[in-house]
Protein backbone atom coordinates (compact mmCIF):
# COMPACT_ATOMS: atom_id res chain seq x y z
CA UNK A 1 0.00 0.00 0.00
CA UNK A 2 1.37 3.42 -0.93
CA UNK A 3 1.99 5.80 1.95
CA UNK A 4 1.16 9.44 1.21
CA UNK A 5 2.91 12.02 3.42
CA UNK A 6 1.05 15.30 3.74
CA UNK A 7 3.08 18.34 2.77
CA UNK A 8 3.98 20.72 5.55
CA UNK A 9 1.96 23.94 5.33
CA UNK A 10 3.78 27.00 4.03
CA UNK A 11 1.70 29.44 6.10
CA UNK A 12 -0.59 29.73 9.10
CA UNK A 13 -2.06 32.40 11.39
CA UNK A 14 -1.42 33.21 15.04
CA UNK A 15 -2.31 36.04 17.43
CA UNK A 16 -0.39 39.09 18.58
CA UNK A 17 0.89 38.67 22.16
CA UNK A 18 -1.80 38.37 24.84
CA UNK A 19 -5.48 39.32 24.69
CA UNK A 20 -8.22 39.28 27.35
CA UNK A 21 -11.99 39.32 27.11
CA UNK A 22 -14.76 38.92 29.71
CA UNK A 23 -18.27 37.52 29.30
CA UNK A 24 -21.04 37.26 31.91
CA UNK A 25 -23.70 34.56 31.58
CA UNK A 26 -26.35 34.11 34.29
CA UNK A 27 -24.13 35.82 36.86
CA UNK A 28 -21.12 33.58 36.09
CA UNK A 29 -18.02 35.46 34.90
CA UNK A 30 -16.01 33.91 32.08
CA UNK A 31 -12.61 35.62 31.72
CA UNK A 32 -10.78 34.49 28.59
CA UNK A 33 -7.04 34.94 28.20
CA UNK A 34 -5.47 34.23 24.82
CA UNK A 35 -1.70 34.15 24.45
CA UNK A 36 0.68 33.38 21.62
CA UNK A 37 2.82 30.39 22.60
CA UNK A 38 5.21 28.08 20.77
CA UNK A 39 5.63 25.18 23.22
CA UNK A 40 3.53 23.09 25.59
CA UNK A 41 5.61 24.42 28.48
CA UNK A 42 4.66 28.00 27.56
CA UNK A 43 0.98 27.04 27.37
CA UNK A 44 1.10 25.31 30.74
CA UNK A 45 2.94 28.28 32.24
CA UNK A 46 0.01 30.48 31.19
CA UNK A 47 -2.42 28.20 33.02
CA UNK A 48 -0.22 28.14 36.12
CA UNK A 49 0.13 31.92 36.12
CA UNK A 50 -3.63 32.46 35.84
CA UNK A 51 -4.29 30.01 38.65
CA UNK A 52 -2.24 32.32 40.87
CA UNK A 53 -3.73 35.53 39.48
CA UNK A 54 -7.33 34.27 39.78
CA UNK A 55 -6.71 32.02 42.78
CA UNK A 56 -10.29 32.32 44.06
CA UNK A 57 -11.94 31.20 40.81
CA UNK A 58 -13.60 27.80 40.63
CA UNK A 59 -12.33 26.71 37.19
CA UNK A 60 -9.35 27.47 34.95
CA UNK A 61 -10.20 25.56 31.76
CA UNK A 62 -7.72 25.50 28.91
CA UNK A 63 -7.01 24.56 25.31
CA UNK A 64 -4.09 25.11 23.00
CA UNK A 65 -2.94 24.32 19.48
CA UNK A 66 0.70 24.39 18.37
CA UNK A 67 2.82 24.10 15.23
CA UNK A 68 2.43 25.11 11.59
CA UNK A 69 0.59 21.84 10.94
CA UNK A 70 -1.39 22.19 14.22
CA UNK A 71 -0.04 18.80 15.23
CA UNK A 72 -0.26 19.44 18.99
CA UNK A 73 -3.76 20.00 20.37
CA UNK A 74 -4.67 19.74 24.06
CA UNK A 75 -7.64 20.65 26.25
CA UNK A 76 -8.60 20.44 29.91
CA UNK A 77 -12.03 20.76 31.59
CA UNK A 78 -10.54 21.54 35.03
CA UNK A 79 -13.46 20.17 37.02
CA UNK A 80 -16.31 21.08 34.68
CA UNK A 81 -18.39 18.12 33.43
CA UNK A 82 -16.39 16.12 30.89
CA UNK A 83 -16.49 17.58 27.39
CA UNK A 84 -18.25 20.83 28.34
CA UNK A 85 -15.27 23.20 28.50
CA UNK A 86 -11.88 22.18 27.08
CA UNK A 87 -13.12 20.56 23.88
CA UNK A 88 -15.51 23.41 22.95
CA UNK A 89 -12.63 25.84 23.59
CA UNK A 90 -10.30 23.79 21.39
CA UNK A 91 -12.89 23.65 18.61
CA UNK A 92 -13.29 27.42 18.81
CA UNK A 93 -9.55 27.69 18.13
CA UNK A 94 -9.25 25.05 15.41
CA UNK A 95 -12.42 26.00 13.53
CA UNK A 96 -11.83 29.73 13.61
CA UNK A 97 -11.67 31.06 10.04
CA UNK A 98 -8.85 33.58 9.69
CA UNK A 99 -9.91 34.18 6.07
CA UNK A 100 -12.88 32.89 4.06
CA UNK A 101 -12.56 29.10 4.01
CA UNK A 102 -9.24 29.12 5.92
CA UNK A 103 -9.07 27.71 9.44
CA UNK A 104 -5.33 27.77 10.16
CA UNK A 105 -5.00 29.35 13.61
CA UNK A 106 -2.09 27.94 15.64
CA UNK A 107 0.50 28.70 18.33
CA UNK A 108 -2.34 29.91 20.55
CA UNK A 109 -3.29 29.00 24.13
CA UNK A 110 -6.70 29.88 25.57
CA UNK A 111 -7.63 29.82 29.25
CA UNK A 112 -11.14 30.58 30.47
CA UNK A 113 -11.36 31.47 34.14
CA UNK A 114 -14.86 30.93 35.54
CA UNK A 115 -16.31 32.54 38.64
CA UNK A 116 -19.52 30.61 39.40
CA UNK A 117 -22.53 32.88 39.77
CA UNK A 118 -24.82 30.47 41.57
CA UNK A 119 -26.98 29.46 38.61
CA UNK A 120 -26.37 26.09 36.95
CA UNK A 121 -26.02 26.35 33.18
CA UNK A 122 -26.42 22.69 32.28
CA UNK A 123 -24.16 20.78 29.91
CA UNK A 124 -25.40 22.54 26.77
CA UNK A 125 -25.15 25.94 28.41
CA UNK A 126 -21.57 25.28 29.50
CA UNK A 127 -20.55 24.17 26.01
CA UNK A 128 -21.98 27.36 24.52
CA UNK A 129 -20.47 29.55 27.24
CA UNK A 130 -16.93 28.23 26.88
CA UNK A 131 -17.10 28.17 23.08
CA UNK A 132 -18.52 31.69 22.91
CA UNK A 133 -15.95 32.99 25.40
CA UNK A 134 -13.05 31.92 23.17
CA UNK A 135 -14.79 32.89 19.92
CA UNK A 136 -15.60 36.40 21.15
CA UNK A 137 -12.05 36.87 22.44
CA UNK A 138 -10.65 35.82 19.05
CA UNK A 139 -13.01 38.22 17.28
CA UNK A 140 -11.32 41.17 18.98
CA UNK A 141 -7.73 39.86 18.99
CA UNK A 142 -5.18 40.97 16.39
CA UNK A 143 -4.30 38.12 14.04
CA UNK A 144 -0.88 37.76 12.42
CA UNK A 145 -0.21 35.70 9.27
CA UNK A 146 3.03 33.72 9.26
CA UNK A 147 4.82 32.26 6.24
CA UNK A 148 7.73 29.89 5.82
CA UNK A 149 10.34 31.95 4.01
CA UNK A 150 13.57 31.20 2.19
CA UNK A 151 16.36 33.46 3.43
CA UNK A 152 19.10 34.96 1.27
CA UNK A 153 21.94 37.39 1.97
CA UNK A 154 22.55 39.71 -0.96
CA UNK A 155 26.15 41.05 -1.16
CA UNK A 156 26.49 44.73 -1.95
CA UNK A 157 29.21 47.39 -1.70
CA UNK A 158 28.85 49.80 1.20
CA UNK A 159 28.14 52.73 -1.10
CA UNK A 160 25.37 50.97 -3.02
CA UNK A 161 23.69 48.97 -0.24
CA UNK A 162 21.07 51.59 0.63
CA UNK A 163 20.00 52.03 -2.98
CA UNK A 164 19.80 48.30 -3.60
CA UNK A 165 17.82 47.73 -0.38
CA UNK A 166 15.29 50.35 -1.45
CA UNK A 167 14.98 48.79 -4.90
CA UNK A 168 14.40 45.35 -3.39
CA UNK A 169 11.69 46.75 -1.12
CA UNK A 170 10.12 48.57 -4.06
CA UNK A 171 10.01 45.24 -5.92
CA UNK A 172 7.78 43.88 -3.13
CA UNK A 173 10.44 41.78 -1.40
CA UNK A 174 10.62 41.34 2.37
CA UNK A 175 13.89 42.87 3.56
CA UNK A 176 14.83 41.84 7.10
CA UNK A 177 17.68 44.31 7.44
CA UNK A 178 21.23 44.99 6.29
CA UNK A 179 24.46 44.01 8.02
CA UNK A 180 27.69 45.90 7.37
CA UNK A 181 31.03 44.12 7.42
CA UNK A 182 34.53 45.20 6.47
CA UNK A 183 34.31 43.53 3.06
CA UNK A 184 30.88 44.97 2.27
CA UNK A 185 27.20 44.86 3.16
CA UNK A 186 24.80 41.91 3.26
CA UNK A 187 21.11 42.64 2.65
CA UNK A 188 18.95 39.96 4.25
CA UNK A 189 15.92 39.04 2.16
CA UNK A 190 13.06 36.63 2.89
CA UNK A 191 11.07 34.99 0.07
CA UNK A 192 8.02 32.77 0.01
CA UNK A 193 9.30 29.19 0.02
CA UNK A 194 8.21 28.46 -3.55
CA UNK A 195 10.52 27.59 -6.49
CA UNK A 196 8.93 30.09 -8.88
CA UNK A 197 9.32 32.90 -6.35
CA UNK A 198 13.00 32.10 -5.82
CA UNK A 199 13.58 31.94 -9.58
CA UNK A 200 11.91 35.31 -10.11
CA UNK A 201 14.03 36.80 -7.31
CA UNK A 202 17.28 35.65 -8.92
CA UNK A 203 16.21 37.15 -12.25
CA UNK A 204 15.16 40.43 -10.64
CA UNK A 205 18.37 40.69 -8.63
CA UNK A 206 20.54 40.00 -11.71
CA UNK A 207 18.79 42.85 -13.50
CA UNK A 208 19.24 45.26 -10.58
CA UNK A 209 22.93 44.47 -10.09
CA UNK A 210 23.86 43.95 -13.75
CA UNK A 211 24.86 40.36 -13.01
CA UNK A 212 26.58 41.10 -9.70
CA UNK A 213 27.42 38.55 -6.97
CA UNK A 214 24.87 35.78 -6.45
CA UNK A 215 22.78 35.85 -3.25
CA UNK A 216 23.87 33.49 -0.48
CA UNK A 217 21.19 31.01 0.71
CA UNK A 218 20.67 31.09 4.49
CA UNK A 219 18.06 28.37 5.03
CA UNK A 220 14.39 28.87 5.96
CA UNK A 221 12.56 30.69 8.74
CA UNK A 222 8.98 31.37 9.81
CA UNK A 223 8.35 35.10 9.45
CA UNK A 224 5.50 37.28 10.77
CA UNK A 225 3.95 39.19 7.89
CA UNK A 226 2.20 41.87 9.94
Amino acid sequence: MECVIAASPASYTTIDGEHRHELEIKRSRFITVLRRVETEDEARALVAGLRKEFHDARHHCSAFVLGPDRGVQRSNDDGEPSGTAGIPMLEALTKRETAPGAADLSDVAAVVVRYFGGILLGAGGLVRAYSDSVSQALATARLIPRRRMRLFAVPAPHAGAGRLENELRSAGLTVLGTGYEERGALINVALADQPEVVEAFHARLAALTAGGPAPEPRGTKWVDLA
